[in-house]
Parts: C-alpha cells; structure tokens; sequence
C-alpha cells in the first residue's frame, strides 16, 4: 500500500538533502511535487488542497528546527501532517459496563465485510474477550455459511435464524446475554451499490440492537469511490470508524488518506491480507512512517511476539549463542516467521530498506525447499549438520526433491550464521540478563500465586 505514494516522496526528499537552506522557491517546487503525488496516490482533490495549504502554512509561516537539515525539515512536516490526515490516534475501545458491547458492520457487497467480522471476532479473543458473531445477512446467498465456516476457524459461535435480518440481530443480542458472551459482531447485508432499501433495513438493524460501534467496511482498492460509500453511509448510521480491507493490494492509498478527512471518522482496523490473522488496529503514525520509509519496527515487534512464544526464542537465542542450535531450531523459526505474514510486508516495515529490495517480487513459496530439506534430514543430522557428508546430502536431495547443490547451500549459509552469531558483541550477555529477567518475571508471578 502507498508504493506510488512512497517512491514519489522519496525522490523528493533526496533532491531536498543537498540543499543548505530552504528557499520559498524550494518550498514552492517541494509542495508542487507533493501535490501531484497525492493526486497520483488517488487522494480526493479537496483534501489534497487542504494537505497542502497546512504544509505551507508549517514550512513558511512558522520558525523553522535550527536543528533539522531543510530536507528533515520537510519530512518531519509531511510526516506530521500524515498522521493527522490518517487519524491522529489509533482507536481505544471502550467496553460496555454491562455486556455484550455490539459492534455492527456495514458495507457493500464484495468489500470483504463478512471475512472482516470473523477478523475483527478473533481481534477480540485476543484482547481476551469472549465474542459472539451474528449473521444478518440473509440476502446474499450462502452468507451465513460463510460465516459459520470463518467462525468455526476462529473458534468464535455463530448466531443465525432463516428470518428477517432485524429479528437476527435482536435475537442475536439477547443469545449473547443468556449465554455471557461480552461482545457482539453484527454482520449485515450489502448491496453491489448504494440503495435505499439497504439504508432502511441497515438503520432499523442499528436501532435493533443500539451498537457502541458501528464500523463502515471499505475496500480500499475502490479508491474515490470508498469516499462516497462512506459519505452515503455516514448519514444514515452515524459511523464511528472505518474497517479498509484489501490494503495489501493497494499500491495507492488514495482511500486510507481521504476517507477520515472527509467523513471525518478515523481508520480503526486494517484488513492486510487474505489470511485471517492479517488483521490489526491502525495506528496512523506507524502508517506514516511505513509511506515515509521510515519503517514500523512496532507492528513488526507486536507480529513477532503474536506468532513467537517469549520462551522459545529466548531458548533459540540461548542455543545460538552456545553453539547448540541446530536445523530443528531453525526450522521452527522459519516456521515462526512464516506466521507473521508475506515476507515482502514483513520487509517494508524494516527501517533503511532499499527501495529496490521493498519493491522485489518475493516469493515465500521459495521457503518451501529449505523446509522440504530439513525435514528430508534424521534427527541426528538435523542436531549436528556436520556430519552430513557426501552420501548423506545426496540421500537428502532426492528425499526433499531437491538438488545436492541446495542443499550444500543450506549448510553452508546455516554454518555462516552460527559463525557470525557467536560473534557479535555482547550478545551472550544481553542473552543471559534476558533469560535472568524473564525467571525473575516468573519467580514473582509464582510468588502471587501463593499469596
């Protein structure tokens, strides 16, 4: 997402770098640039004009950072102004004193709402809550099928009845009370377009069950015409924030930056792939610095720790610096990583990444012959790669389908890394007061337990 964007800003900043000072001239070009930039990246003209009459507003009429180069300058502007485009704040959600609190999701057929629901359902197991999911979408066929199969695969119950989609929804929610589930997603019905009968029934359905949230489903790869949608929906169910699904295929993010500004609700989740898990709250500084190149180590940190358990890396870290980590290790890592998403989204979130190397067509399919390798391999080798010789990389190519030469690349990359991980400084160390800190941490839990 915001690839356009992205490249663009880029080349202005460089230009931008070698220069001493800023001139209004420099001012003038850089903003006349960044204009055409946002309009290529399909944010709504109006709110292009607006971005850029407060960016003028911030780089001529104020005194500027003695302490930042005129292309930092510009980028701390920008990069500010993006933020407070796309939201400001990430969204806090406020439970209900007395449960269920009852989020409702509206939205036009084909925007990805349903799949959104069963997402947006496992968000709030994770924030250990306890869900219930209605289907109320009983005009467009199989609806409700689809998401029983998405809540079956979330662990999360489905609500539904062959009646009317108000009688669901008020139905739905007295079900979540009689059995104690403390949050409610509404799944309703869309339309291929905007019509007054689905306004009408999506009104009645709102005053139903009297949602604390009511979130608006976009598909951001619809791009000025997302604005619209949420206009159209804004007036008839007073939106409190907007789920954009499909961002991983969106290359330029013309909805993401003109939605909040013109409905003026934030962007609360992001829908960023096809697996139910790429789903997460939006955290508009962190997208800033992802269109800035400036990376989002915390959302790669929060993946990171989502799909690796605290213990298991300390004890491959451990393994590592003591020269005990073998290739069993290794492929669950591998595996652990596999988990956190797409290796090229993973990539654009590193800080200082090339652009060359953000924009590369990477393959995790590629994963699959060095996963295909290890697992061709006894335990005794997968412990010792060392003793795997001659005759034993031959019998392991033909297990794994693969060729002696992968797999003598395997070892020989896998002996590198163990070679240079012993050798970073202080790593031992920071390993030792970390697996100290996590049994402190554990000793003390214990300790509570007891009392």
């Amino acid at each position: 997402m915001f690839d356009v964007l992205s490249d663009r800003l880029e080349g202005i900043f460089t230009r931008l770098r070698g220069r001493g000072r800023l001139s209004g001239e420099d001012v003038d070009e850089a903003l006349r640039e960044i204009r055409l930039a946002l309009l290529q990246a399909d944010v709504n003209l109006l709110v292009v004009r607006d971005i850029i009459s407060r960016l003028r507003a911030e780089l001529v009429g104020s005194d500027l950072s003695r302490s930042l180069t005129p292309g930092q300058q510009v980028v701390k502007a920008v990069h500010d102004e993006l933020v407070r485009v796309l939201g400001g704040t990430a969204l806090k959600v406020t439970y209900a004193p007395r449960p269920p609190t009852v989020v409702l999701l509206a939205g036009l057929q084909g925007s990805g709402k349903t799949t959104a629901a069963a997402k947006l359902a496992r968000w709030f197991k994770q924030q250990g809550r306890n869900p219930l999911l209605v289907g109320a979408d009983l005009q467009r066929p199989a609806a409700v099928e689809q998401l029983r199969v998405l809540g079956a695969q979330v662990r999360v119950p489905v609500f539904s009845e062959p009646s009317d989609p108000v009688t669901v929804a008020k139905k739905g929610l007295a079900e979540a009370q009689r059995v104690g589930r403390d949050v409610l997603v509404v799944d309703t019905a869309g339309r291929l377009s905007i019509d007054a009968e689905m306004m009408e029934q999506a009104r009645q359905i709102s005053e139903s069950v009297q949602p604390h949230y009511t979130f608006l489903v976009i598909d951001s790869m619809t791009g000025q015409d997302a604005v619209a949608t949420a206009e159209a929906f804004h007036k008839t169910l007073a939106l409190d924030g907007v789920i954009l699904t499909k961002i991983d295929g969106d290359a330029r993010g013309g909805a993401a930056l003109s939605v909040k500004e013109v409905v003026g609700k934030p962007i609360a989740f992001a829908s960023t792939g096809e697996k139910l898990e790429d789903f997460e709250l939006f955290h508009p500084d962190r997208m800033a610095g992802r269109i800035l190149g400036m990376g989002d180590v915390l959302t790669l940190i929060d993946k990171a720790e989502e799909a690796v358990e605290r213990e298991d890396a300390e004890r491959a870290m451990t393994k590592l610096v003591e020269g005990r980590f073998g290739l069993d290790d290794f492929l669950a890592q591998l595996q652990s990583v596999k988990k956190m998403g797409p290796l090229s989204g993973l990539i654009g979130m590193l800080p200082m990444v090339p652009k060359e190397i953000k924009n590369a067509q990477i393959d995790d399919s590629a994963l699959t012959p060095v996963e295909a390798i290890i697992h061709s391999m006894t335990p005794e080798e997968r412990a010792e790669p060392s003793i795997i010789n001659g005759s034993r990389r031959a019998r392991i190519a033909a297990g794994s389908g693969t060729s002696v030469q992968q797999v003598n690349e395997l070892l020989e990359r896998f002996k590198q890394a163990q070679a240079f991980m012993r050798q970073v400084p202080g790593l031992a160390g920071m390993t030792r007061r970390s697996s100290a800190k996590a049994s402190g941490k554990k000793a003390g839990a214990k300790r509570k337990k007891r009392r």
